[in-house]
């Protein structure tokens, strides 16, 4: 396998988790964002121009959720979602929660185009990038905490929604959101990180 990636984009972060947790071998291709390497050949992997892709074969699959939905299937242990068929929604809900409602907003393309086409300087940048993430940790934190409030975020079972979690409390740390109103998710994210195939997939070791 192949996984073509950013080292501090958190949707290629999510998959090397997943890749790590599966036990699954593969070769790094950066796609260094800052430089536009996704365009030109890249488009020929993936035609969004976007990390992460997946290389298995001469099939080339898209979209961090998608990819690691696929390793669930394909490698079943150690399961990233429950197997209840209300278990596993509760689950997708808190996954969709992250990757549609929390990082689009907040990703790369977005900041940059706020900065370019709007003439967004750094502290109106921060103030939009803050704003989109309390809105979504507030409601994170309290569902973490209605699931009982262990470990990790799905009654204390290691699932997909700390594979998701994790890339995004790192984001919020390294543009300076106070986490303070946020005990329970920071609690999952040290947690997490002391994790080897959490800890392997950080950004620094990418």
């Amino acid at each position: 396998m192949k996984l073509y990636e950013y080292w501090r984009s958190s949707a290629s972060f999510r998959v090397r988790i997943g890749l790590n947790l599966k036990q699954q071998s593969y070769e790094s291709v950066p796609i260094d964002l800052r430089l536009n390497e996704q365009s030109g050949e890249f488009t020929d992997i993936n035609i969004a121009g976007l990390v992460p892709a997946l290389r298995v074969g001469d099939d080339i699959m898209s979209q961090s959720v998608a990819i690691l939905n696929y390793l669930d299937r394909t490698v079943p242990e150690p399961p990233l979602y429950p197997a209840d068929p209300i278990e596993r929604a509760q689950v997708e809900a808190l996954v969709l929660d992250i990757a549609c409602d929390i990082h689009p907003l907040n990703n790369l393309r977005v900041l940059g185009y706020l900065k370019t086409e709007f003439a967004a300087d750094p502290e109106t940048v921060n103030r939009w990038y803050h704003h989109w993430l309390e809105i979504g940790f507030d409601s994170l934190e309290h569902r973490a905490m209605a699931f009982k409030g262990g470990d990790w975020f799905y009654h204390d079972t290691l699932s997909m929604a700390d594979v998701m979690l994790v890339p995004q409390v790192l984001n919020a740390l390294r543009y300076e959101f106070d986490m303070t109103p946020y005990p329970q998710l920071m609690h999952i994210y040290e947690q997490a990180i002391t994790h080897p195939a959490f800890a392997d997939a950080m950004p620094r070791n990418a």
